[in-house]
């Protein structure tokens, strides 16, 4: 598979709009000049496939900030248990996860839910899919990854990369996605779909959508495919919503 971009390295410069994100879900704070000397951008770059590429360090986190949008947070003290509240950490528990799994990421970021289930699982056997050369590297480089071990990359958009693995006969114990999140129907709904075929018998399946996207829908189209489907909003003012199927139902094709 290809998908090696030639990323443009930029200077490490700050901006409004990255002290913006880095402060964003701070209770009580401040305006942007405020948050410019709380924060500090440490990396930059920009790629084809993912647009400006952002690692911003805010007070005791640093944050993976992709066109605007935070897509990780790493604790640089080291407590973990501040992102409890987070959707990383509600889709990991929220189907119960089994024992030593073998685990499935689609989407990596800044690889948050790889350091949570290190902590609260400990899988024998972890893959994560990202079509992003530039992000593995970044949250190897910037997010502690490098130092974990044991983890497979396979660079590629997910559409193509899920079918292969199906192929070939990859099962997972437990499969969480996390790259269509406010993606159209049209892409999201085949993408769920096809991750059913990944899910080993007993195993857990994991989306994440938008509170305004096709979380209900994809629910929807679960239900008929394992033996429990669970849908929870993560937080009343969050936008969060967490899809979750539980067993997947023997010969319960699409």
């Amino acid at each position: 598979m290809r998908y090696r971009d030639e990323p443009v390295t930029m200077s490490q410069t700050e901006s409004s709009r990255a002290d913006d994100a880095a402060g964003a879900g701070e209770p009580g704070a401040a305006g942007p000049s405020a948050r410019a000397r709380q924060s500090r951008t440490v990396f930059e770059a920009r790629t084809a496939l993912t647009g400006r590429i952002r690692v911003v360090d805010y007070k005791n986190e640093r944050r993976l900030i992709c066109s605007g949008d935070i897509l990780s947070i790493y604790p640089l003290d080291g407590d973990w248990s501040k992102l409890e509240g987070e959707y990383w950490w509600h889709a990991l528990v929220m189907g119960g996860l089994p024992a030593r799994a073998r685990v499935l990421l689609v989407g990596l970021g800044g690889g948050t839910q790889v350091h949570l289930l290190m902590r609260l699982a400990r899988p024998r056997a972890m893959a994560v899919i990202e079509r992003d050369p530039m992000i593995v590297g970044v949250a190897c480089d910037w997010f502690g990854l490098r130092g974990l071990g044991g983890l497979e990359f396979l660079c590629g958009d997910a559409e193509r990369v899920v079918p292969w693995l199906a192929q070939v006969g990859r099962r997972f114990d437990f499969v969480m996605e996390d790259a269509a999140y406010a993606a159209p129907p049209e892409r999201g709904l085949p993408l769920a779909e096809a991750l059913v075929e990944l899910v080993a018998p007993g195993g857990r399946l994991v989306i994440n959508r938008h509170r305004r996207g096709d979380g209900d829908a994809v629910a929807v189209r679960l239900r008929p495919r394992f033996r429990e489907v669970s849908l929870r909003r993560v937080r009343r003012d969050g936008e969060n919503v967490l899809i979750c199927g539980v067993e997947p139902r023997p010969g319960a094709g699409p």
